[in-house]
């Protein structure tokens, strides 16, 4: 009995070594045509017609890869599926992909179409609405304008233009800050609560970093909030080797949340410019000593430590007031760079990197973005060419 156990285990390995050396070999051998129609189905997501199939082929076999991968990103299925798949999780708290189109989702999609330096998605007064007939009109306090954008089936390719935040929600231009300050972003993120959402999914979704991978106890603890018991559960221990490590770094950044907060019953994102959110106070009993937030101005303090590694830029102070200053220094730390990249890599490749050789060309797809003008498409143009034999 032990032999037959052993002999279908030999005989898996070598059928399985089998079938990797036929699609290693199938994918080498892959011509022109094969190439393109793979380079479409992953950026658009939907076959090439037989004419973009031949003239992508055609830049492909005279080695300009780059211009078949523009040539794929001008299928409608690039900015209505690839694109509105890979961002709408980023606006929502269960990080789902089912979710109708939001001002979130759509502002992001026209950056990447106009190619709007991305590294102002965090910071700009920016905002795409559509400019078809028989839309409801954007509204600060609903969805029904996207959600119809997207039912009617309108091409954003051509169904989007470029607005203000300022001019059509109401926000002052200094208090915007590209997508954290949509409507969609403040309903999930600045509602309720201590704002803290907001920073955590702000890391999570354009730094790649969740709140556990940041934590750094050796930053002084002297702006946490009031709501952060020093003592959870009547031992001082759990504080000082396990809240400070989020909070020391966390609180000093949300401070720059202060003025905003999402109104249930309007159904709207307010901004009180020179007054703290009263639920900046909540709880503020729980250790009435702590840090009591006065007003917007924040400060990164992992620009020391081991959160250094994030790449901040030395060029920026690390210190602001407001959500757009704090947009900025995440824009334009290596970490959000990076992060866009290995994002689109998977969406593109349909994998993480995986060795040292993806990891090189990750690298350097993050060198060319910022050379770029970060310029999105830049990106999934050289994933494609990178993984177009995959």
């Amino acid at each position: 009995m032990p032999f037959w156990p052993s002999h279908v285990g030999s005989i898996v390995k070598r059928v399985t070594a089998v079938v990797a050396i036929a699609t290693f070999a199938v994918a080498a051998q892959a011509g022109p045509r094969e190439q393109a129609k793979r380079m479409h189905d992953r950026i658009a997501g939907v076959p090439p017609s037989d004419t973009v199939l031949g003239a992508m082929a055609t830049e492909i076999a005279a080695g300009r890869t780059q211009a078949a991968a523009l040539m794929a990103m001008n299928h409608p299925a690039f900015y209505a599926v690839t694109l509105k798949n890979l961002v709408t999780p980023w606006t929502n708290r269960d990080q789902t992909v089912f979710a109708p189109l939001n001002d979130y989702t759509a502002t992001v999609i026209g950056i990447v179409r106009d190619d709007v330096p991305f590294n102002e998605v965090l910071s700009g007064d920016i905002l795409y609405v559509g400019n078809a007939g028989g839309l409801p009109a954007v509204s600060a306090t609903s969805n029904n304008h996207y959600e119809q954008l997207e039912t009617q089936g309108i091409d954003l390719r051509t169904g989007l233009q470029r607005t203000t935040q300022s001019g059509v929600y109401g926000t002052p231009p200094a208090a915007t800050a590209g997508v954290m300050t949509t409507r969609a972003a403040a309903q999930s993120f600045f509602v309720a609560g201590t704002n803290r959402a907001m920073f955590r999914f702000t890391l999570l979704n354009h730094m790649c970093r969740d709140l556990e991978e940041v934590q750094d106890t050796s930053r002084p603890p002297d702006l946490i909030r009031q709501d952060v018991s020093r003592s959870p559960g009547g031992d001082a221990r759990l504080f000082l080797n396990g809240c400070v490590g989020c909070h020391s770094g966390m609180d000093p950044m949300t401070q720059a949340f202060a003025y905003y907060t999402f109104d249930d019953t309007q159904g709207r994102m307010l901004y009180t410019g020179g007054s703290v959110q009263p639920k900046y106070f909540n709880n503020d009993t729980t250790f009435a000593f702590g840090f009591r937030t006065p007003d917007d101005q924040w400060e990164n303090r992992w620009r020391r430590g081991q959160n250094a590694l994030l790449g901040w830029d030395s060029a920026l102070p690390g210190t602001g007031a407001g959500a757009k200053s704090l947009g900025q220094e995440f824009g334009a730390s290596d970490a959000f760079a990076s992060c866009q990249v290995e994002k689109v890599f998977r969406t593109v490749c349909l994998r993480s990197p995986v060795d040292a050789t993806d990891r090189g060309q990750i690298g350097s797809m993050t060198s060319t973005f910022r050379a770029s003008g970060y310029r999105l498409k830049q990106v999934f143009a050289d994933a494609a060419t990178y993984c177009m034999g995959d």
